[in-house]
């Protein structure tokens, strides 16, 4: 693959990247003042379903679908509620943008807030994130000394109001309706849809619910147009394949020799990830298999490395999906048997217990796993 120029990425090697000096100078806040002077809201929903952004957090559903079902006549206030809360393992794309590029972050969430007209936003950071939450607080802070957050914001009449809320340390909070029981100060147990956040979320309240990658996408989307977002990645090859389109943020970890967070098109291949942007696999040992996409996807063999990482090559090698993007690798020494004892014992310390299959379903393969190490499978 060609070198990619980033454009999520673009400031975190400039020094005081999280400033809103630095984002301002390069180019910064444009998009926000071109939604707020030459288009609705209903243009810029348009916009981003037209662009088929794909929700970053693992699910893949399109931003600008989820957008457009929020109630056009609801009288009361709407919400939106931003998932920064970080939690499955070997996953760090958001955690780098909250921390060297939180304006980037905060850009995108004017922006949706404006299309979906909700004029408050909260941020539910990860709790083991304090130094992402207190780089947001201050971008929050600044925003509001410059006029780009309350009311009447540079003369539009659009306002809005960001609050940072620090997350309860739990995987399930990163489930949207789970998390937005733990916002209401509640348990995080995850509700039974429908209703959908969007017709009842946080409190009792229409809500959006996107991720920190998939916001910070939008601010590059108005300033560049459609047609430049869907030149990157992989094309829609009919109505169940809706594309892959738009950077993407894929974090390396495990056996390799660089660790790294990248920005490339969903294009790339798995082993190119590895060998290319992740050193190659260490200690000059071969690689075993690779976690595509967050520990709950599954596995790839090494003879699938060459799987693209797009939102359907995974499936198609017998993964769940893309997920997260969080490529892990997993060395020749590795057991697979052990690999997935410790995943179980992850999955069934953290579910919520409300639903038989996860709650039972995780400890008994727990168990069963454990017989199998002992030798006793």
């Amino acid at each position: 693959m060609a070198d990619f120029e980033p454009v999520l990425l673009a400031n975190i090697n400039k020094p005081d990247s999280h400033t809103l000096r630095v984002y301002q100078a390069g180019g910064g806040y444009a998009a926000i003042q071109k939604v707020l002077s030459s288009m609705s809201p209903v243009d810029t929903v348009e916009l981003v379903k037209a662009s088929n952004l794909r929700g970053r957090g693992g699910a893949g559903f399109p931003c600008g679908l989820k957008w457009s079902f929020l109630p056009k006549d609801h009288p009361g206030p709407v919400y939106m509620c931003v998932n920064a809360d970080e939690s499955e393992p070997a996953t760090f794309n958001n955690r780098i943008l909250m921390e060297l590029d939180p304006h980037q972050v905060l850009e995108g969430i004017m922006i949706g807030c404006y299309a979906t007209r909700a004029e408050t936003a909260y941020i539910y950071v990860r709790y083991e994130y304090p130094s992402a939450y207190r780089r947001l607080q201050q971008a929050i802070d600044e925003c509001y000394a410059a006029g780009l957050l309350g009311k009447n914001i540079r003369g539009s009449g659009f306002q809005l109001d960001i609050y940072l809320h620090r997350g309860a340390a739990a995987y399930i909070c990163g489930e949207e309706t789970g998390l937005i029981e733990s916002l209401e100060g509640k348990r995080a147990w995850p509700r039974i849809k429908p209703p959908f956040p969007a017709v009842e979320g946080a409190f009792r309240k229409p809500t959006v619910v996107n991720n920190i990658e998939t916001l910070a996408n939008v601010p590059h989307i108005v300033n560049r147009g459609v047609d430049w977002f869907k030149s990157i990645g992989v094309p829609s090859t009919g109505p169940r394949d809706p594309g892959s389109y738009g950077p993407k943020l894929y974090c390396i970890s495990g056996h390799v020799n660089t660790p790294c967070c990248v920005e490339l098109p969903r294009c790339v291949t798995c082993r190119e990830l590895i060998e290319r942007h992740g050193g190659g696999v260490w200690k000059v040992r071969k690689g075993k298999a690779a976690i595509p996409g967050g520990l709950s996807m599954g596995l790839l063999s090494e003879k699938e490395f060459d799987t693209p990482l797009d939102f359907a090559g995974p499936g198609k090698a017998g993964c769940l999906g893309l997920g997260t993007a969080a490529v892990t690798v997993l060395d020749e020494t590795v057991s697979i048997v052990d690999y997935l004892y410790n995943a179980m014992r992850f999955f069934s310390h953290e579910s919520c217990g409300q639903c038989t299959p996860c709650r039972e379903g995780t400890s008994w393969a727990e168990q069963t796993l454990g017989r199998i190490r002992a030798g006793n499978g």
